[in-house]
């Protein structure tokens, strides 16, 4: 024991006898690097494939590092060149976004003048969602913020009309033939209705005492699991609101406490893009001020 302690110790001391400044660098950088990444895809579903990725590759470098298993240590050398192959494939909505995310790093300076229109925009949601929630109209209104919703647009008819409480009551008035789908706002501007959102895929609602949902809510989950949209939803049964982002609902709540989540969600995104966004997103998540 004794001598194992020894070469221990003495092979700690060779290494940060080789140790230079250029070295502590290097690891500085490598480890920014793996730091900004996690905490970007941090409560993701990106997150938790790593989990597994990470789980499984630890579990089978153990165990075909094991002699008395041959036969399963050459199944692993043989197959994780593939496995590797497959991460680009599993992961390339997640890698799509990020790309997307830094192709439009250009805009850094906040522009308020945007923020002041949105606010209108907001109050017009708020207004027809509270007269929606009293008729028990139900609702599924999308506000795109940094992903694009291309392929949801296209999926839905075109409108390109100005926001107004008015025509969002229209669309969502029952048995029309744009009540059914979701309306995705873009700005300022209705962009198209009656589009067809992926359900969610996550299990909450089956796992959750709120698995008696319909169509919209999974809706409003499955479009915040694979962008970064926040959705309101307006429930046909009950007449409640419930605000989703990031695979989270927030139900029951109020006209007035829907227009503070939408100020808090959509004016943050106004204001900050590209690269000044992400700094500031890990700030808040490390509880450091802007």
């Amino acid at each position: 024991m004794t001598a194992f302690f020894s070469d221990l110790i003495e092979n700690v001391l060779f290494i940060f006898q080789r140790i230079t400044w250029l070295s502590v660098l290097d690891i500085l950088l490598v480890t920014a690097i793996f730091f900004i990444i996690l905490q970007l895809i941090r409560d993701t579903q990106a997150i938790v494939l790593i989990r597994g990725a990470l789980f499984l590759i630890v579990l089978f470098s153990i165990l075909s590092s094991l002699e008395i298993l041959p036969a399963f240590s050459w199944l692993i050398r043989n197959t994780l060149p593939a496995m590797i192959l497959a991460i680009p494939v599993i992961f390339a909505p997640e890698i799509r976004r990020t790309l997307e995310r830094l192709g439009r790093a250009g805009t850094i300076l906040p522009t308020t003048t945007a923020v002041a229109r949105t606010k209108g925009v907001m109050e017009s949601v708020v207004e027809a969602c509270d007269r929606l929630a009293q008729k028990k109209h139900g609702a599924l209104i999308i506000f795109q913020r940094l992903d694009h919703l291309d392929q949801y647009i296209q999926s839905g008819v075109p409108l390109q009309a100005k926001v107004t409480p008015e025509l969002l009551l229209q669309v969502f008035y029952p048995n029309t033939p744009l009540h059914d789908g979701a309306v995705i706002i873009d700005g300022e501007t209705i962009v198209a209705a009656a589009c067809v959102l992926p359900l969610s895929s996550s299990g909450v609602l089956t796992d959750s005492p709120d698995r008696q949902m319909g169509l919209r809510h999974r809706a409003a989950l499955g479009i915040s699991e694979v962008t970064d949209a926040v959705a309101v939803v307006v429930s046909e049964e009950t007449g409640s609101i419930a605000v989703v982002d990031h695979g989270k609902m927030i139900r029951r709540i109020d006209p007035k406490r829907l227009d503070l989540i939408l100020k808090a969600l959509l004016q943050q995104t106004q204001e900050e893009h590209g690269l000044i966004a992400g700094w500031h997103k890990i700030q808040s998540r490390l509880g450091r001020p802007k």
